[in-house]
This record gives structure tokens, sequence and C-alpha cells, in this order.
């Protein structure tokens, strides 16, 4: 597997190793040792899987929790996203910064998206489905969410017309709006 650093480095798009031929192919969608090795969940450890469905100019997020974060390793197992995390972290060098990548079912590539960052996405293709291991259990008293379309974060989300939102999403209010007693704190 190759692990590459984004522009926030903390944030890591994984392309594993696929071994394919005229049978169809087989990935290693995760293996502790190595993706400890290329700086992915250290010191903490994988507690659920989640999948979603859906359907083309779907936008979900950007999500997050505080208490109870949770840093996702995410692929999309059918179809084509666009993913997002967004560093929301108070203090950190890169705060209110933004990095993205395009997650396919050809590639196979994973992001992983570390607790303390809000994490969205954009169906690309007609249907996608889309999984993640989370590093913390899901709680919803805990759920918080950032605009998906915040200028002041600045997404450049590969949009065709207006993303089809829920409306807890809708709702979603500015980073800069956000009490900073909610968000998570950086260190080092």
């Amino acid at each position: 597997m190759k692990a590459e650093r984004l522009a926030i480095e903390e944030v890591v798009l994984v392309t594993p190793k696929v071994h394919g031929d005229h049978r169809g192919f087989f990935v290693e969608t995760f293996h502790e040792e190595r993706y400890r090795e290329a700086g992915i969940g250290v010191g903490l450890r994988f507690v659920q899987d989640n999948m979603a469905r859906s359907t083309k100019g779907i936008l979900r997020g950007l999500h997050l929790q505080e208490p109870h974060a949770q840093g996702k390793l995410v692929s999309c197992v059918e179809g084509a996203v666009f993913d997002v995390a967004v560093d929301v972290r108070l203090g950190s060098p890169t705060f209110g910064k933004w990095v993205g990548a395009r997650l396919d079912a050809e590639q196979h590539q994973q992001l992983w998206v570390p607790p303390g960052f809000a994490h969205g996405y954009q169906v690309l293709s007609e249907v996608a489905t889309f999984a993640y291991k989370c590093t913390d259990l899901y709680h919803p008293e805990a759920e918080l969410g950032v605009a998906w379309d915040d200028p002041e974060i600045g997404v450049e989300w590969p949009l065709e017309g207006a993303p089809v939102l829920s409306a807890k999403d809708q709702a979603n209010p500015r980073l800069s709006a956000i009490d900073p007693s909610s968000l998570p704190q950086w260190s080092r």
C-alpha cells in the first residue's frame, strides 16, 4: 500500500495494492500494523464500521462529534464520491482549512480523517456506497455540523447544480458561529 499525506499532513490518502485477474480482484482494506506504520489510527482503535448508500448529487456533511471525536477511515466501495476533511481543532495551525480527494470503487483508495476534523462527501456517480471505520461509537448527543458551503472554509465541491442535503445539513452553521468551547482542541 502507498500512504500519501495531503496538504494537511494528518490526513492520509491510502492507495492499496489491488490483485486482479480474469476472476476479479482482491484488496486488503485494513491491516493494523501497516496502517499504524503509515500514521493511521495511532493510539486509537476502530470500534464501529458503517456503510451508507446515496445517489448522484447527494452531499453529506460536514459532520463531527465532540466529545467522542471519531477518526474515520473512509472508502467508496461502489461508484465515486468527492470526500472532504476540514480541520476544526482550535489552536491547530491548519484550523478552518480543508483537503479533499476523489474516492471510487475502481482505485479502492481510502482517506484517513483524524479525530477533530469535520467530514463530508458529495456523490459523483449515479449511486455510491460509502464505507467507513470509526475510532469511537456514534453518540447523537455529541453531533456537530459545519455548513458545507461555509465561505470562510471555501470547499471547492465539484457541483453540477444544487446539492441534495438533509434538513439537518441545511441548518448547519458556519464554523465561526459555533461556540469555541464546543470544538475539539488541538494538541501536539
